[in-house]
């Protein structure tokens, strides 16, 4: 009877051991590295990493990437999943095309989107060629805010929709088809049904997708280095400047941590959030 009671935790003990050898031990180390100066313990170096003259903007950018990314994500992929749930034909083809992205690494992603973008890019061209613009115009520069912050933006949108597609989409298949349908017997209307039947019962697959593209968003890198370069700095491309270009360690590390905690921070408002209500299915 006790082997029966320990056999779960046996069974999981290889996997937390490993999780805790992956991921335990070098958050540990960058924390101890983060708080180490050449005088011992202390906070000269998360001093120096608020005096940076770009932590300001790094934070600024990367909350309102965040902000804005991930809500019309979650939108587009409830969307998207309704549309795939009521479809009769090409339903596996359209679902392929969808995920398309999710093959395509984050690099290769910026890369695409910058020959796009460029002065001698693809969206130049074709408004040169009917005659909308005069020349060539300079989309990502520092001189244009807004259109680089727009354009790393819709990259961002095309390139991790399929991420919250996905865990969206399988929470859909989850739910009965009778739900509905004894909705619509009883009069509620599309909207009332996807509000009041719907939505309830994804909240599970909501939180989750949120968690995981919240997360993810906060580490936003490759895409914005490709597009935006040093004009639009994130926090972890501040800690990518500080581990390889200024080669001070300890700075890239009080970034690190911080990307940490605020991942953390925005978990646990995620989890307090879309808590299962008394008397709602969780």
């Amino acid at each position: 009877m006790r082997n029966s009671a320990l056999r779960p935790y046996l069974l999981i003990a290889p996997s937390a051991v490993f999780l805790l050898l992956l991921f335990g031990v070098p958050l540990v180390q960058t924390i101890a590295l983060a708080f180490t100066t050449p005088n011992g313990a202390g906070f000269g170096n998360v001093a120096r990493m608020l005096n940076d003259l770009d932590f300001s903007d790094s934070v600024r950018n990367t909350f309102e990437l965040v902000i804005c990314v991930v809500p019309l994500q979650l939108a587009a992929a409830l969307g998207m999943s309704m549309m795939l749930r009521h479809m009769r034909w090409a339903r596996d083809l359209v679902l392929w095309i969808w995920t398309i992205p999710l093959g395509i690494s984050d690099l290769a992603a910026g890369l695409v989107w910058l020959a796009i973008l460029t002065d001698k890019g693809y969206l130049n061209t074709v408004l040169y060629e009917l005659g909308v613009i005069p020349g060539p115009q300079s989309w990502l520069t520092y001189e244009t805010p807004g259109v680089l912050f727009l354009a790393i933006l819709i990259a961002e949108f095309w390139r991790a929709t399929a991420i919250v597609f996905v865990v969206i989409v399988a929470g859909v298949q989850l739910i009965p088809k009778e739900y509905e349908e004894a909705a619509s017997v009883f009069g509620a209307t599309a909207w009332q049904r996807f509000r009041r039947v719907t939505l309830p019962l994804l909240r599970s697959s909501i939180q989750t997708a949120l968690i995981l593209r919240t997360v993810l968003a906060f580490e936003a890198f490759a895409v914005v280095l490709a597009i935006g370069g040093r004009n639009f700095p994130v926090l972890v491309s501040q800690a990518y400047l500080w581990q390889f270009t200024n080669q001070n360690y300890n700075v890239a590390a009080c970034y690190a941590v911080l990307v940490t905690l605020v991942s953390l921070a925005a978990t646990l408002v995620i989890l307090l959030a879309l808590r299962p209500r008394a008397g709602e299915p969780a």
